[in-house]
């Protein structure tokens, strides 16, 4: 067996720091093994470099590897002894049929005419590619700085949760942070769901979701300049509430003329059903905090949204 030497550092941080580290002189003699520590500790290197923001050079199977997430129980108690990638939680196959519960957040961002900002994900997305959905829908990641994992103590204000969708609007929107004030984000309410993307790949998917969501609305005075990352989004449009429901309910609707029909992702259909559609309607009342709670809201998938596995598992 070939032995390897172990380098350690006291943070993922003060490894990206390290200048001089090369993954040429660890002996790793196979080919795609170095290329792919090489593409990790590159990524790690640019996240903690402040001349990068978040993402910038990197891919969308970069970050399926290189990002972090939290880890839940079904008590949303962060599990921060477990080191789960993106790709790893996301996965979906008979043995592990509903991959890992974690953490996330779904923004909702209104302009001053109470409109929704819906964006659809760009179709290099490997989890539900060009599905529309609300403004913005990412994860809070370990390691992060500013830290990004909150415990339930910190309800309601949440600033873990905060941070994230500030770095996350900016990567996939191009929203400057001066745009979207720490201040401006109420938390409303967390639902814990699943689905498997069989729209995408089939009744054998191999990705899915299953999250606990953090529901954050913000609305903006001024409309924030957006510069979309297509890697990210694909399209976006402000919306109304009785717009939302006409594309949502008739399918003969369409935002682009001479498309096919329109898809959203199972969480936002599952949000608007359970309370979104409210909360839009009485959006000052859910600023002011009328809707805000600390309890967790579970709802399943849309029927298409069962691989084969999560058939028999049900059964």
């Amino acid at each position: 067996m070939t032995k390897y030497r172990t380098y350690e550092f006291a943070s993922l941080s003060t490894f990206a720091s390290t200048k001089h580290f090369d993954v040429t002189k660890m002996g790793i003699k196979n080919t795609n093994v170095r290329n792919q520590l090489k593409c990790f500790t590159s990524s790690i290197h640019n996240r903690y470099t402040s001349s990068l923001a978040y993402g910038e050079g990197m891919d969308q199977e970069t970050m399926m590897e290189s990002d972090f997430i939290i880890p839940v129980d079904k008590d949303d108690n962060p599990l921060l002894q477990k080191t789960v990638t993106k790709r790893k939680a996301h996965e979906f196959n008979p043995s592990q049929p509903q991959g890992i519960v974690h953490r996330a957040f779904s923004v909702f961002l209104f302009n001053a005419e109470n409109e929704l900002l819906l964006t659809q994900r760009a179709s290099t997305k490997i989890t539900f590619p060009e599905v529309w959905t609300n403004t913005c829908c990412s994860h809070p990641l370990k390691d992060m700085v500013p830290n990004e994992v909150d415990t339930n103590a910190d309800y309601p204000s949440f600033p873990g949760i905060k941070h994230a969708a500030i770095r996350k609007l900016r990567h996939e929107l191009g929203i400057a942070p001066s745009d979207v004030p720490f201040s401006d984000f109420h938390f409303l309410t967390r639902f814990h769901y699943w689905a498997s993307d069989t729209v995408t790949y089939g009744m054998q998917s191999p990705w899915g979701e299953h999250e606990i969501d953090y529901i954050l609305f913000i609305k903006c005075k001024d409309e924030p300049t957006i510069n979309i990352n297509t890697e990210e989004v694909g399209d976006y449009e402000y919306v109304s509430a009785e717009q939302l429901k006409s594309l949502l309910y008739d399918e003969n609707n369409n935002l682009r003329a001479g498309q096919d029909e329109m898809l959203f992702s199972p969480w936002f259909r599952g949000i608007m059903e359970n309370g979104g559609f409210q909360w839009m309607e009485n959006l000052d009342g859910a600023l002011e905090g009328e809707y805000c709670n600390e309890n967790i809201y579970y709802f399943d998938p849309p029927p298409e949204h069962y691989a084969s596995y999560n058939i028999l598992t049900s059964a």
